[in-house]
């Protein structure tokens, strides 16, 4: 049976990374504070996946339209997603990583 390719899971989470309390909406995968997420995965929101490492923000793209996302990449397996910014992303985080490299 396939799975679906999104399903929006509302949690709250401390995030691992920096330790704050993070509220979520349905749509939330990073802590807006650093930027950090988790594997958790398969497809977003479907909790199969079975790494649960860290996932480091590694870069920023532009998309047609003007959507900003952030790259992100599993310290424990590699793995890299695409997950759009949200508006409650510390401003200055997200700049720095536009700069980083």
């Amino acid at each position: 049976m396939p799975t679906k390719k999104f399903q929006r899971t509302k949690e709250d989470f401390t995030c691992t990374r920096c330790g704050i309390f993070v509220q979520g909406n349905g749509y939330t995968n990073h802590c807006p504070s650093c930027l950090w997420s988790r594997h958790v995965d398969v497809n977003p929101g479907d909790r199969l996946a079975d790494c649960g490492g860290l996932m480091e923000p590694v870069g920023l793209e532009i998309r047609n339209g003007g959507e900003t996302t952030i790259l992100h990449r599993c310290v424990s397996c590699g793995h890299e997603r695409l997950n759009r910014t949200s508006p409650n992303d510390d401003p200055e985080a997200v700049i720095r990583l536009s700069t980083d490299g």
